[in-house]
């Protein structure tokens, strides 16, 4: 596994700005999604509601996105069932071969997805993800409570994020 980690000072309390990377979140109502799934198991906003969930977006040429999938695979194995995983690689749909190697290369066991063209335009569900890793926490409600973009998240941060949900 990768050992390159790139990490910063996880979020302050509400009142501190937050870290450069990670994203100070509004308040607002679930987020709507269907990515393809590379497997049956939907990547979807229906299939990940009732849980916790951290969806990570990729690229496979990314040694940083690569660090943060090993973050968050170790932490989907401490977790079981308890939080939904799922990783969406930003290719297009000609390189879906290519993310399936990626996914298999590191032993994913969790939902991985292609994300959608309005993903890969910036203007999807997520906004812009054009900097990876993007790393989202959604609430049980499918709402965004959480998110890092273009750096490495360690998993205490992503556990501090999901404290509470």
């Amino acid at each position: 596994m990768c050992a390159v980690v790139a990490l910063a000072a996880a979020c302050g309390g509400a009142s501190a700005s937050p870290p450069p990377g990670v994203s100070s979140v509004p308040a607002r109502g679930p987020v709507e999604f269907a990515f393809e799934s590379l497997d049956a198991r939907p990547v979807t906003s229906d299939a990940t509601r009732g849980k916790p969930t951290v969806l990570v977006f990729v690229t496979t040429g990314s040694l940083h996105a690569q660090a943060q999938v090993d973050f968050v695979l170790a932490m989907a194995r401490n977790d079981g069932g308890r939080v939904n995983y799922a990783l969406v690689g930003l290719e297009r749909r000609d390189s879906r071969e290519l993310v399936e190697l990626y996914a298999k290369a590191l032993s994913v066991r969790f939902p991985v997805a292609m994300a959608d063209e309005q993903t890969l335009a910036g203007e999807g569900a997520f906004g812009d993800v054009s900097v990876v890793p993007v790393t989202v926490v959604l609430d049980r409600a499918g709402r965004v409570v959480w998110r890092v973009d273009g750096r490495v998240a360690r998993s205490e941060e992503i556990r501090g994020a999901m404290r509470g949900l």
